[in-house]
């Protein structure tokens, strides 16, 4: 069987464990204060039209990844310039996730522990992943997703007591450019974030799967983020969520049912490392994929080990505390990432077209 051949539930699976990993410590869109939750739906109208754009590219070129759509639509010369940028793009950003998966675990639980430990073994794992084909991640993803959905409604509902509804109100009392500062970031991450499956995600079951899986993983992952950064606002308020790096961890921990059961803030810790899990893999597969198309080697497992060794370095490097690190987080990172998940995935969608137009005219 052909490995990286994927389900439209293994699909939606995974990309529902993606969105949801880095977002289940913190509140998402937090430039929208109050109305954090009405920045997450607009977020996911809007990222519906780029998801849209992803699948269009993969109905277009069914059996094709991102960077053979590139080279389809650009050529050898341009395409590859395109591919090298995607793939440092993703190398970055495996480098990212990992130092955030490091930082959570290193100032919750392993204070003293080196930063590169927790990190070096999330990356192991991730390795051992992709080397056996996104088909076995997938099924991975599809058997797992059960645990963050069952661990959402038994933390919501102990924290049913300890909300209060004027956190969120009145609606718009800042105005509506908050909210379209705080849904702008929640559009960069996580949603559009979801670039890399169309380099992981080659091969669907039916041509029309890319449509499926892609608005379905959305959606999902969507209600997911709106209900988490919707209870951490009423749990805790603004301020509170404002000010700490991880404000979902910090108000499931306020759980405590007659001294009985607590320290249930681990159901949220099981969701992060998951999730992190996923994003890492997706994001060291398309680049493994990318550097063996510009090298044009014809397996990128061979490459999975040494690119992984890289990632660490990178990640360990890039910034001198985790301070730099969350400053990056809020203030630059979704200006950084906007052009390549958005920009330049119309451009090759507008190429692509013209290419689909021209073709057809020709026969």
């Amino acid at each position: 069987m052909n490995k990286e051949a994927i389900s439209d539930k293994q699909g939606i699976s995974l990309i529902v464990l993606f969105i949801i990993g880095s977002s289940s410590i913190a509140v998402s869109g937090l430039d929208a204060k109050k109305d954090v939750w009405l920045a997450i739906i607009m977020a996911m109208l809007l990222a519906m039209f780029i998801l849209l754009i992803y699948a269009r590219l993969q109905f277009i070129y069914p059996n094709k990844d991102l960077f053979e759509i590139i080279e389809i639509c650009f050529g050898k010369f341009i395409g590859k310039g395109m591919i090298i940028l995607y793939t440092c793009f993703f190398l970055d950003l495996t480098a990212n996730v990992l130092r955030n998966y490091g930082e959570f675990i290193n100032i919750v639980s392993f204070h003293n522990t080196p930063l590169v430990i927790p990190m070096l073994c999330i990356i192991i794992l991730c390795a051992y992943a992709i080397k056996q084909g996104i088909e076995i991640l997938g099924r991975w993803g599809s058997f797992f997703i059960i645990i963050p959905i069952v661990s959402l409604l038994i933390v919501v509902s102990l924290l049913i007591s300890k909300m209060h509804i004027n956190n969120i109100l009145p609606v718009l009392n800042n105005g509506i450019k908050p909210v379209f500062r705080g849904a702008f970031g929640v559009f960069c991450f996580p949603f559009t974030q979801i670039l890399p499956f169309t380099v992981a995600f080659s091969t669907f079951k039916t041509k029309r799967s890319p449509y499926i899986v892609y608005m379905l993983g959305l959606f999902i992952g969507g209600i997911v983020i709106f209900v988490t950064s919707l209870t951490d606002i009423l749990v805790i308020g603004i301020n509170d969520a404002s000010s700490l790096y991880f404000a979902t961890y910090t108000a499931v921990s306020r759980i405590d049912i007659g001294n009985i059961l607590q320290r249930v803030e681990a159901l949220s810790a099981i969701i992060f490392i998951l999730g992190g899990f996923v994003k890492i893999s997706i994001y060291l597969l398309s680049t493994c994929k990318g550097i063996s198309k510009i090298f044009e080697c014809t397996d990128y497992r061979l490459i999975v080990i040494p690119i992984s060794l890289l990632v660490i370095n990178l990640s360990y490097l890039s910034f001198d505390s985790s301070m730099q690190y969350y400053e990056f987080d809020a203030d630059i990172f979704s200006y950084y990432i906007f052009p390549f998940q958005v920009i330049l995935p119309i451009i090759i969608l507008i190429v692509a077209e013209i290419k689909k137009k021209y073709n057809c005219i020709k026969v």
